[in-house]
């Protein structure tokens, strides 16, 4: 009995081995034959470890007084010194306000903005006048930031600008519309939306074109309108997406772009358009408190986490869309 047992035992391993072997070449082959795909995603995976994840390591530099004689290990330890600090600052409340205020405002106009344009794109019946919107929309999306920038500073400029022409053919003052901070988040916002609402709509017009075409039919058959066409079929495909889209927005709200921000602010408009990243980098970098701006951005990286994890945990309880 026990020489039986123990052949099947063998029998059972030798089994195990040799269908592990069989997957393993056959996953050989697969990587063989397809290696340029393969080689593609090896490109971003090396980016992600190379900048992203190995420094990682130097965020202990927030809970330690940072010296770059004694250098990162050597340092001494500070505890949660920096965040204290951070926290009981009177720019807490000015960076975090600010900071969600141009956030949650290119959140509500933002998001939306592309998902109605890929709408109004699929409703064109002429072709040629459909690709002639879309190379028109996605076009500004490869303006550089910082000409984006100049952009902008030409065309509300008080004294050259476009609108302060528009405004002096009515009778009316010249306005120093990049020196009012109250008008700061708005410019940042729709020149964002202008920039890039012909990139968003790509993503939703592949998933518009993925809907089965019976359904329209369907439809048709049944004597819908298009206004019901949309919100009974386009919306409900296009809803997966959006979803994901959704939570990687909402995952990085507070995450301001830095460039455009820093490069669009002044003396005068400081109160308003200083947000978190920016505060960092004239602490960390210009200040040379590395630190305290490391605890700083390891403040806003967990917000950030945190928001991710609890806006894809509502989506997978809500619906059937989510990261994971």
């Amino acid at each position: 009995m026990p020489a039986t047992t123990g052949a099947l035992e063998r029998k059972k391993t030798e089994s195990t081995i040799s269908g592990t072997s069989l997957v393993l070449r056959d996953r050989g082959k697969r990587v063989k034959r397809h290696w340029q795909l393969y080689l593609l995603v090896l490109l971003p995976i090396a980016y992600l470890v190379i900048f992203k994840y190995i420094p990682m390591y130097g965020a202990q530099i927030a809970f330690r007084d940072f010296s770059p004689v004694k250098g990162i290990t050597g340092s001494d330890w500070a505890g949660m010194k920096h965040f204290s600090t951070f926290f009981s600052s009177p720019n807490f409340w000015i960076l975090i306000k600010n900071t969600l205020v141009i956030s949650i405002y290119s959140l509500i106009i933002g998001f939306p903005a592309p998902i109605l344009l890929a709408l109004a794109i699929n409703e064109v019946r002429s072709m040629r006048f459909k690709r002639l919107v879309q190379m028109v929309t996605f076009a500004p999306y490869f303006i550089s930031t910082i000409v984006m920038v100049s952009m902008i500073i030409l065309f509300l400029s008080p004294r050259l600008g476009f609108v302060d022409h528009i405004l002096n053919v009515f009778g009316m003052e010249s306005v120093n519309f990049m020196g009012i901070p109250n008008y700061f988040s708005s410019i940042f916002v729709w020149s964002n939306v202008w920039q890039g609402i012909g990139y968003g709509a790509v993503i939703y017009l592949a998933a518009l074109s993925g809907i089965n075409v019976d359904l329209y039919e369907a439809a048709r058959v049944d004597g819908a309108s298009r206004i019901r066409k949309v919100w009974h079929i386009d919306l409900p495909g296009i809803m997966p997406a959006a979803t994901i889209l959704l939570i990687l927005n909402v995952g990085q709200i507070m995450n301001v772009g830095f460039e455009k921000i820093y490069l669009m602010q002044n003396p005068l408009n400081t109160s308003t358009s200083e947000v978190i990243s920016t505060y960092v980098y004239k602490i960390g970098l210009l200040g040379a408190n590395f630190s305290f701006s490391a605890a700083v951005d390891l403040f806003n990286s967990v917000i950030n986490l945190v928001l991710l994890l609890s806006v894809n945990y509502f989506a997978r309880r809500i619906s059937e869309s989510s990261l994971w």
